[in-house]
């Protein structure tokens, strides 16, 4: 049978994190300590069936975003819908806090399951990340998140994404950043 391309780059990337190589990662992303596993949109579904098949539960933690999204909405409802009508311009700071103020928001429910996989010694991988599309969080701001760089296991990151030359188009929709991650495709 043969190995799907999913499958393929699911197993290179757990070579890669389990091997004395995994140094490559901070030189590859500029410092940073993310690796942002690139998939065509609609290819997403296999890498994720792939990352659920092949990567080991006592060393991966895998963070489904859609899920902290609903849980997310459901804890907060009634405050979502004021802050709907109040923040009308700016409803992506509903689910991510302008710099420098202090929410229980989308974005630090992101992190703090990313803190919680370290805390038990387990390299955290997000999927379903189109969730943060519209939600005015980037892949950079996790990246960069000194939890994540200060870690001693990188975090994953598998991100549906186009690819044009050195361009990487969010969705195919919005330009996302390469910075701080190595890029496996």
């Amino acid at each position: 049978m043969p190995v799907s391309k999913s499958d393929k780059i699911i197993s290179e990337l757990k070579t890669l994190v389990e091997s004395d190589r995994r140094s490559q990662i901070r030189l590859n992303a500029n410092g940073g300590n993310a690796v942002l596993v690139v998939c065509d949109p609609p290819t997403e579904k296999g890498f994720i069936d792939s990352i659920y098949e092949n990567l080991d539960k006592t060393k991966f933690e895998i963070i489904d975003l859609n899920q902290l999204l609903l849980e997310f909405v459901n804890e907060n409802k009634q405050d979502i819908e004021t802050l709907f009508d109040l923040l009308q311009g700016s409803v992506n700071q509903i689910f991510k806090a302008p710099i420098g103020e202090e929410s229980d928001d989308y974005f630090k429910q992101i992190i703090e399951a990313v803190s919680a996989c370290y805390s038990i010694s387990k390299i955290p991988v997000l999927i379903n990340t189109g969730s943060l599309y519209g939600a005015g969080i980037d892949n950079i701001q996790i990246m960069e998140h000194e939890i994540v760089m200060n870690a001693s296991q990188p975090l994953i990151l598998l991100y549906p994404a186009t690819q044009d030359g050195d361009s990487l188009t969010f969705l195919g929709q919005r330009p996302a950043s390469k910075y701080r991650c190595m890029i496996i495709s």
